[in-house]
C-alpha cells in the first residue's frame, strides 16, 4: 500500500517540479527579451524566484525518495546484513525528524506570510510560496517511513 502511495506521490512530485521548471525558464527567456527590447517587466523576477523554488522543494523531495542525495558512503558500504539494515534505519530516522521539522516550521513560515502579497503582483499570496515547505516535508516524512520499513523488512529477514 505504501508503495502505491510514494510511486503516485512521485509522480505526482516530478510533475510538478518539471512544470515549475519549466515555467521558470520560460520567465527567464521572457525576461530576457524584454530586456533586451527595453520593455519593463517586474513580475519576471519573482516569478522566476518562487517557480525555481517549487521546482527544487519539489525535485529535492524526490532525490530523497530515490535515495540520490549526496552522501558519504565510505562507512556504508562496508556494512552487510543486519548491521547495513540498522544503520540506514538510524540515517533515515534523522531525516524523518528533519522533515517533520520543516512540517512544522513549514506550516508557521505559511501562517505568518499568507496574506502578504507580491510585490509585482499584488494579487498572488506569498503563501503560496511557502506552502511548498510542509509539502516537501509531508512528502518526505512519507518516503522516510517508506525507507524505514522497507530497511527493517530487511533486517529482520537478516536474523
Amino acid at each position: 500500500m505504501i508503495k502505491k502511495i510514494t510511486r503516485i506521490m512521485e509522480k505526482i512530485q516530478v510533475t510538478f517540479g518539471v512544470i515549475f521548471l519549466s515555467l521558470f525558464f520560460l520567465v527567464i527567456v521572457i525576461q530576457m527579451f524584454a530586456r533586451y527590447t527595453g520593455i519593463s517587466l517586474i513580475w519576471t523576477e519573482e516569478a522566476a524566484n518562487y517557480s525555481f523554488i517549487w521546482s527544487v522543494f519539489m525535485g529535492a523531495s524526490v532525490m530523497i525518495h530515490r535515495e540520490g542525495h549526496f552522501r558519504f558512503t565510505l562507512f556504508f558500504n562496508k556494512l552487510t546484513g543486519k548491521a547495513k539494515s540498522i544503520l540506514i534505519i538510524f540515517i533515515n530516522t534523522i531525516l524523518l525528524i528533519f522533515s517533520i521539522a520543516l512540517i512544522y516550521y513549514g506550516i508557521i513560515a505559511t501562517q505568518n506570510f499568507w496574506n502578504y502579497n507580491w510585490f509585482s503582483i499584488q494579487s498572488f499570496k506569498m503563501g503560496y510560496m511557502f506552502i511548498s515547505i510542509p509539502i516537501m516535508g509531508i512528502s518526505m516524512s512519507v518516503y522516510m517511513i517508506d525507507h524505514i520499513y522497507d530497511a527493517y523488512k530487511e533486517m529482520k529477514r537478516c536474523e
